[in-house]
């Protein structure tokens, strides 16, 4: 039983990775909100260390030893715990872990039933089973530190005010993941800002209620 390779990157797909481990090329799939947080954990030789998790794929025929990795084996084990409940098989389970692994944990704690149907193959059935059997077991998985996945989309969805608003809360020393926080909230809260100045306004104005 595989439960960790450690070898170089030397291909990345949709889905899956190859790592050379001293001349045997391994392909293992990986969840997206693994595959986006990879090249973070790359050295300077492209070498990096994946948690496994190893099965056998079966059919009328044959079997087919599968892997799935993951940067941790907390990681690991919530895709564990997802693949308890009924009708999500390994292949499901990798195809809906689309975002961060926190924020699905999060989301199961507090019965986000609307947030765990926007993952890719979970329907209204299927997130009202995923609560009923996870809710209460998610508190570690919420600590995961994930979060720089959903830092940088909303970075990336910013528009050209949005961005200088961020660039200047930077040149304050504010890190970047809570200078990001600080506009989602600002503009969550008043829905008429346009420019950057409106928007530092807003985010000082709340700090200093707060």
């Amino acid at each position: 039983m595989i439960v960790k390779l450690t070898g170089q990157l030397v291909e990345k797909g949709d889905n899956t990775v190859v790592l050379n481990v001293h001349g045997i090329h391994y392909e293992i799939l990986v969840p997206i909100s693994v595959m986006q947080r990879i090249d973070s954990h790359l050295d300077s030789n492209k070498n990096v260390s994946l948690i496994v998790y190893h099965y056998l794929q079966l059919s009328p025929s044959s079997g087919l030893p599968v892997l799935v990795g993951f940067l941790s084996e907390v990681e690991r084990d919530f895709f564990l715990q997802f693949i308890t409940v009924s009708g999500i098989g390994p292949r499901a389970a990798i195809k809906a872990l689309s975002k961060p692994i926190s924020q699905i944990a999060a989301a199961i704690e507090e019965a986000d039933a609307k947030f765990l149907q926007s993952l890719p193959g979970i329907g209204t059935q299927k997130s009202k089973e995923i609560i009923a059997k996870l809710q209460g077991k998610m508190g570690k998985y919420g600590l995961i530190q994930d979060r720089e996945i959903r830092t940088a989309r909303l970075t990336q969805e910013m528009s050209d005010w949005q961005q200088e608003a961020l660039d200047i809360l930077s040149q304050l020393q504010y890190k970047r993941q809570e200078a990001v926080e600080m506009i989602k909230k600002a503009l969550e809260r008043s829905k008429n800002i346009q420019t950057a100045e409106e928007l530092l306004n807003e985010i000082y104005k709340q700090r200093m209620q707060g």
